[in-house]
């Protein structure tokens, strides 16, 4: 089935695919959540997918294994029908932001015990490498009160 994206969605999902590129993910995954996003039906199966962003099965099994093993997609069937149907998982957003967040506070232990052996300890690097170490001590702290806020503005 064609969806037929016009050229501001089909830019749009090519913006998008960089990004992720940029955040460190296969361009083909990137491509296919721009799709994803710009898509007017919530659900695609494998097959649409990979028409709509020309790519091989490969490429396209291989891309949506990694998104569904990672979080960002999920899959479902309906009744009745045999094809797996691929969408995102829009609900647990706070989960996977704190998820990531998370992941670069914790690393503040390991550039901790990097502080501690290194020698020369009044170098440009280990300043600049202690500061970021205090931010994140920071964010740690002040996450929880951020996100606090926000659901309270919610509310109203």
């Amino acid at each position: 089935m064609n969806m037929t994206l016009d050229e501001q969605k089909k830019a749009l999902i090519e913006r998008i695919g960089i990004f992720h590129e940029k955040m460190g993910l296969q361009p083909v995954a990137g491509r296919i959540l721009g799709l994803m996003y710009v898509a007017d039906r919530p659900a695609l199966t494998f097959d649409e997918i990979r028409e709509e962003l020309s790519i091989s099965k490969s490429a396209t099994s291989t891309a949506l294994n990694l998104l569904i093993e990672t979080g960002p997609v999920e899959y479902i069937t309906f009744p009745g029908d045999r094809k797996r149907y691929f969408r995102l998982k829009t609900s647990n957003w706070r989960d996977a932001l704190t998820k990531r967040i998370d992941n670069i506070i914790n690393f503040k232990v390991l550039l901790k015990e990097v502080l501690e052996c290194r020698t020369d300890k009044t170098s440009e690097f280990n300043t600049c490498l202690g500061e970021f170490v205090d931010f994140l001590d920071f964010l740690q702290e002040e996450l929880p009160n951020l996100l606090d806020k926000w659901e309270k503005s919610r509310v109203k």
